[in-house]
Order: C-alpha cells, then structure tokens, then sequence
C-alpha cells in the first residue's frame, strides 16, 4: 500500500532555517522514493477553518515513510522545520487504487464483530 508523510503546518515562521530546509529537504527524499504530492498550494476551504498550509509526500509503503522520517539525514534538519513553524505530522497507510467506500464500512463491521 503506498503511504504519506502529511503535515498541517501553521504559523510558519519564514527566515533562514526554512530556507535551509526548503533547499535541503529533497535530497533527504530521494534515497526513499519520496515525492510531494501537495506541498502548500491555493486552498479553497469547504467547510470549517484550515488556517496554515497542507504537505502531503508519497511514499511507495509505510517502510519507505518510516525510514525516511527516521533517517540520519532527515532527522538532521527536521528542527529546521518545527522550531519554526507549529502543525501536526502523521505518517498514514493509502488504498489500493480499487479502493471504495465500502471496503471500509467491511472493515468497521468485521473489527466490530
């Protein structure tokens, strides 16, 4: 199952050390097959707030996601990023491309028993 690195990161406080990370981040993915699939971007806002900005990276599985956020060179510049800026960052399992809704609803019954 491909994975994400999700961030919803607010109140982004730009100045060097966001440079250095925006100039450094890429090469930290590539040894792990990353790529942004939303990296800020206009937003229309639906329903309710969403102040600050969405980054959404793919991976091709949850190891690939894991052994990036964990790796040495990742790691070396991730205060880059949260002593600058505040948010929430989740790793998360995707869907197959075959994916519908009702797989999920067979889930929840099938954990319900």
């Amino acid at each position: 199952m491909p994975a994400y690195a999700i961030a919803h990161l607010k109140n982004v406080r730009f100045g060097a050390a966001i440079i250095d990370y925006l100039e450094r981040i890429d090469a930290t993915l590539d040894p792990f097959g990353g790529r942004f699939l939303i990296h800020g971007g206009r937003k229309e806002v639906l329903e309710g707030e969403w102040p600050g900005d969405l980054v959404v990276i793919a991976f091709a599985d949850m190891i690939a996601a894991r052994a990036w956020y964990g790796s040495p060179a990742y790691r070396e510049i991730l205060a880059l990023r949260t002593d600058n800026a505040d948010g929430d960052t989740i790793l998360i399992e995707g869907v197959s491309p075959r994916h519908r809704a009702v797989d999920k609803l067979a889930e929840i019954l099938a954990a319900q028993g």
